[in-house]
């Protein structure tokens, strides 16, 4: 009850907050723009793509470009989640109340998940108005839903855990941004490498484990890759502030 509590006193949070409305104008306008493109390209050259359907161009293109702006605008929404309570103090008034830190990190987790949810169901309407005029293949959509899904979800807890390490909310998304964008493009530093190395930096990749979902693919081990990160990211920002509490009471 008192997460569910959390969760929803930092969802109503954000939509008070200028800059989450900004970052949902933002995201929605760029997607939009993009989404026109890649329509206007398959329908204008046929050609260039024999043999390949609207779902496999359009909409696959379109999620694949929804992960990456969703990289980049995510940790300007999670910045503040932790780091603004560390710099102005309220975390010791959090800390003496009777919640638990699991409760209180749980509730902040899913509160801004709710967000990115509301997000991703604004982004989603995009490719839904493809059914008016054509037949997508649902198999395929719902991959690329699930897969952004998983990825919003993972975005939001790395930017939890970091914003508890930082007094400094700009110096928490600078942070984010750097530690998840190391990951997104981790296989490219097994490019010219073999056996182990090839396959740690493979595996830890979040491109190549969401361009499987986009590619229509499901496979449990992405699916696990994302729950993982999820769960070590929301572990560690509960061992963090309970370190807090232990080092300053």
């Amino acid at each position: 009850m008192m997460i569910a509590a959390i969760a929803g006193f930092e969802f109503r949070r954000l939509f008070l907050s200028p800059l989450a409305w900004i970052v949902l104008a933002t995201v929605q306008f760029i997607l939009a723009l993009l989404f026109y493109m890649l329509l206007s390209q398959y329908l204008q050259q046929p050609a260039l793509y024999s043999g390949l359907g609207l779902t496999e161009i359009v909409v696959a293109g379109f999620y694949q470009s929804a992960g990456f702006i969703l990289l980049l605008t995510t940790p300007f929404l999670t910045m503040r989640l932790i780091s603004e309570e560390l710099r102005t103090g309220s975390i010791r008034l959090l800390l003496s109340s009777p919640v638990a830190i699991t409760q209180l990190v749980l509730g902040k987790y899913l509160g801004m998940v709710l967000f990115m949810l509301c997000l991703l169901g604004m982004v989603s309407l995009m490719p839904l108005s493809l059914m008016l005029g054509t037949q997508l293949d649902y198999g395929q959509f719902a991959a690329a839903v699930l897969g952004l899904a998983l990825l919003m979800c993972s975005l939001t807890a790395i930017g939890l855990f970091v914003s508890s390490l930082f007094h400094h909310p700009a110096i928490a998304a600078t942070a984010t941004f750097a530690l998840t964008l190391l990951l997104w493009t981790s296989h490219i530093a097994g490019t010219n490498s073999t056996g182990a190395v090839a396959a740690v930096t493979n595996y830890l990749s979040t491109l190549r484990h969401y361009n499987n979902f986009t590619g229509g693919m499901f496979n449990s081990a992405d699916f696990a890759y994302f729950l993982l990160l999820m769960l070590t990211s929301i572990l560690l920002c509960i061992w963090r502030i309970d370190s807090l509490r232990t080092h300053h009471w």
